[in-house]
C-alpha cells in the first residue's frame, strides 16, 4: 500500500514520515490552509528526503504559470492539482517534467467519468472529500460499480483508527475498487495544521496491516 503524508511543514515531522516508511511526502502551496508553506522552506526541507521518496507540491485553483514556477523553485518531483483544473493543465504540468496527481471529489470524479473518461486515465487520480483537509470521510460505495482505473489514491478523513476499515469496505487490497495508496493530512495531526510523529507512524503501520 502506497502511503502519502501530506501537509508537512517542519523537519521533525518530515523526518518522522521518512522514518515510518512513507512513499511520498506532500507540501501545501495553496493559500488559506493552516499547512501552507513557501517554496524556499520546501527546498530546504526536501534536502533531507531520500530520492526514493516522492515529493509532492499541492496546489488549488492557482494560475498554472504560478504553479510551475513554485514547483520548480521548491524542487518537488510531482504536482498535485486540487481545484478542479481541466485535464489540459495537468497535461502541461506533465510536459514540464513533473509527475502529476489529479485530485477530485467523488462527485467530480463521477461527472468526469461521464464527460471524459480518457482524461481520467492520463494522470494519477486522488479521490478526496468534498472539502479537502477537513478531516471528513466520504461514502465510497459508488466506487464498487465504477472504480477508478490505475494506481489511484484514497484521501478524505483517513486516520490511524479508520484507514484499515475504509480500505476493507472497498473490498480490501487487490479488489477492483481498492486504491493503490492512501493520502493523509489532518488525520495525523495533534491540532489543526500540527503534525504528530506518533500518529504518522501509527497511520503508516495501519495502512499496511494485513
Amino acid at each position: 500500500m502506497f502511503v502519502k503524508i501530506c501537509g508537512l511543514r517542519e523537519p521533525a515531522t518530515l523526518a518522522a514520515a521518512v522514518q515510518a516508511g512513507a512513499d511520498a511526502v506532500g507540501f501545501v502551496f495553496a493559500p488559506g490552509s493552516p499547512r501552507t508553506v513557501d517554496a524556499d522552506t520546501v527546498r530546504q526541507l526536501i534536502t533531507a528526503v531520500p530520492h526514493s521518496i516522492e515529493t509532492v507540491g499541492v496546489f488549488r485553483g492557482q494560475p498554472l504559470d504560478e504553479v510551475l514556477l513554485t514547483a520548480t523553485a521548491a524542487g518537488v518531483s510531482t504536482v498535485q492539482l486540487h481545484g478542479g483544473e481541466p485535464v489540459a493543465e495537468l497535461d502541461r504540468v506533465k510536459s514540464a517534467g513533473f509527475g502529476t496527481i489529479r485530485a477530485l471529489s467523488l462527485d467530480e470524479y463521477l461527472q468526469q467519468l461521464e464527460r471524459d473518461p480518457s482524461g481520467l486515465r492520463r494522470h494519477r487520480l486522488l479521490l478526496d472529500a468534498p472539502v479537502p483537509g477537513a478531516g471528513e470521510p466520504f461514502d465510497t460505495s459508488a466506487l464498487h460499480a465504477q472504480p477508478p482505473h490505475g494506481g489511484w489514491l484514497l484521501a478524505g478523513g483517513l486516520t490511524p483508527g479508520n484507514v484499515r476499515e475504509l480500505l476493507d469496505a472497498l473490498g480490501g487490497v487487490g479488489s477492483a475498487a481498492s486504491p493503490a495508496g492512501v493520502d493523509v493530512s489532518s488525520g495525523v495531526e495533534s491540532s489543526r495544521g500540527q503534525k504528530d510523529a506518533a500518529l504518522i507512524e501509527a497511520f503508516v503501520a495501519a495502512a499496511r496491516a494485513l
